[in-house]
């Protein structure tokens, strides 16, 4: 019998939530995505010593070590980007820093830089995804980018609002979180739940329902699992990005994989475009979304700073 990974291949497209190489190679995911903690955890990683090395040693000497560690930060991104290309036969993901998530005009710059880098290493913008916050600034600039031919991710997405956002923007590809949702509920309420109470389960189901019934062509990716439960609760959305612990998991169990996300026919109409009062009025009344949006950002942060210190402290 077949693992129930590879079972759930059958209807989901399985994204790689890990920089690590060894990982990839072992589950033969589609895609992989990256963020600032995960290159963190991968630059400890023997494997990417070598890399690790050769990017620090080629950084331009101008500037003090703080302004070199943060450019060092996207030559790293870009390169282990580079490297997981040529692993996976899909895209991978790259984030825009999180300390530009409220600035739409530095975001754009961002993404720009980030496809030249790749440009310069012969990886076409058709391979990359750029990562965004699905903050009201971060889905702006992803409108402009679609626009230009540069697909966009957008990340730490919590709230029917930020989803009616993005589909309204056109964006390629949306990563509505699971576990946070349910963490903060598990937290507010004291209680445990089962996959089909799961509150983060039951939002991106929504958010799949949401897409098929008003014929939108983003992409859904349901991320940020505590459990293979909740990972199977969600068979058969679009596309589910996992970390190496959970994809583990599903590759030694056995047992068929059954689709737990129906979507429907497209509407006849669709919901008037929300504008910036009408989004932040929807977001504001969603107390969890609040909280985990900007604690998605903080952390996000927190990461890409130790990140930047680490790097200055080896140059």
């Amino acid at each position: 019998m077949a693992s129930r990974l590879d079972a759930l291949k059958q209807h989901s497209l399985v994204v790689a939530d890990t920089g690590d190489l060894d990982a990839i190679r072992r589950y033969q995911p589609q895609d992989a995505t990256t963020n600032p903690s995960l290159i963190l955890k991968a630059f400890d990683m023997p494997g990417y010593q070598p890399l690790i090395e050769r990017e620090l040693a080629a950084l331009p000497a101008q500037g003090d070590k703080q302004e070199r560690a943060a450019r060092a930060v996207d030559h790293l991104a870009v390169a282990m980007g580079s490297e997981i290309a040529g692993v996976v036969p899909g895209r991978v993901s790259t984030e825009v820093a999180a300390r530009l998530s409220f600035d739409t005009q530095a975001s754009i710059r961002k993404a720009h830089e980030l496809i030249e880098l790749y440009a310069q290493r012969g990886i076409g913008r058709d391979r990359v995804l750029i990562k965004l916050a699905s903050t009201w600034e971060g889905i702006r600039a992803a409108e402009v980018l679609e626009k230009e031919g540069i697909n966009c991710n957008l990340t730490l997405l919590f709230s029917d609002a930020q989803a009616r956002a993005c589909f309204d923007a056109g964006v390629f590809l949306v990563s509505p979180f699971v576990g946070r949702v349910t963490d903060w509920y598990k937290k507010e309420t004291g209680r445990d739940f089962t996959p089909e109470n799961d509150p983060g389960v039951q939002f991106v189901r929504g958010v799949c329902e949401r897409v098929s019934q008003g014929g939108y062509d983003t992409v859904v990716m349901g991320a940020s699992f505590r459990t293979t439960d909740q990972v199977l609760a969600l068979a058969g959305c679009p596309r589910l990005t996992i970390s190496p612990a959970l994809l583990e998991e599903l590759a030694t169990e056995h047992g068929e994989v059954t689709p737990a996300v129906s979507l429907s026919d497209p509407q006849s109409s669709r919901p008037a475009p929300l504008d910036e009062s009408g989004f932040r009025w929807e977001h504001n009344q969603d107390a969890m979304a609040n909280d985990k949006l900007a604690e998605g950002i903080r952390r996000f942060d927190e990461d890409q700073s130790r990140l930047e210190q680490r790097i200055a402290d080896r140059l």
